[in-house]
């Protein structure tokens, strides 16, 4: 490891702040955390690297040691919620078609996208900036991309050759969990009480009882 990544690790990602505050298993998730928060703020294009690294309270030598790029940061959020996503539809399709099943996969479905709020609010405000970002390097288009894991998810919920009244219902609920989480998560006091909510009503739509709080996937 060079100084420049000595330094981040024994910062934990800002001034003064001891490894033991922040392992450094965390200092990818910071950067992406703080880079979210700075494009928020100020908008992706006018945010700088040497921005992102002022706020994390490390040189741009050392963040560069983790990201060349603030476009190798977005690509690494955008790649990683699309990798849990992944990781979603593998489990669900090694799972029996029960109602159980169903509202798990909607719990869990409902976890990533609350969890993953910010990142969300980012692709959709900055669509044309991720759509170049995914595909400059031989990646498959985003809105195909995202397209296709909506259906899949569709088709665990219900299957393709369901009744088309099933079908819709399968297709309102999960977006109903996307929808949700944009339009009310900045507004609330208590995340959990609205994921448990929007949770709820998606279930609802699907036709299948809500999981059980101790059966949901947690932190």
């Amino acid at each position: 490891m060079d100084d420049d990544a000595a330094e981040f690790a024994a910062t934990g990602g800002g001034p003064g702040r001891p490894a033991a505050v922040r392992p450094r298993g965390d200092t990818r998730e910071r950067i992406q955390s703080v880079a979210l928060e700075l494009f928020a703020e100020q908008g992706y294009e006018k945010t700088s690297l040497r921005e992102i690294a002022e706020r994390l309270g490390v040189t741009k030598a050392a963040l560069y040691y983790h990201f060349k790029s603030k476009e190798d940061i977005v690509r690494s959020f955008t790649e990683d919620y699309v990798h849990e996503l992944d990781a979603l539809i593998a489990w669900g399709s090694d799972q029996p078609l029960t109602a159980d099943t169903r509202a798990l996969l909607l719990a869990r479905y409902s976890h990533i996208v609350s969890h993953r709020i910010e990142v969300m609010r980012f692709l959709e405000h900055n669509q044309a900036a991720i759509d170049h970002l995914m595909t400059e390097h031989g990646g498959q288009d985003r809105k195909k991309l995202f397209r296709e894991q909506f259906l899949t998810l569709r088709n665990l919920l219900t299957p393709p050759d369901a009744p088309l009244r099933d079908r819709v219902r399968a297709t309102m609920a999960i977006a109903s969990v996307g929808l949700g989480c944009m339009l009310y998560h900045s507004e609330v006091s208590d995340p959990a009480e609205l994921d448990q909510v929007i949770l709820d009503l998606a279930c609802e739509l699907a036709g299948v009882p809500a999981p059980q709080p101790a059966d949901q996937p947690h932190d």
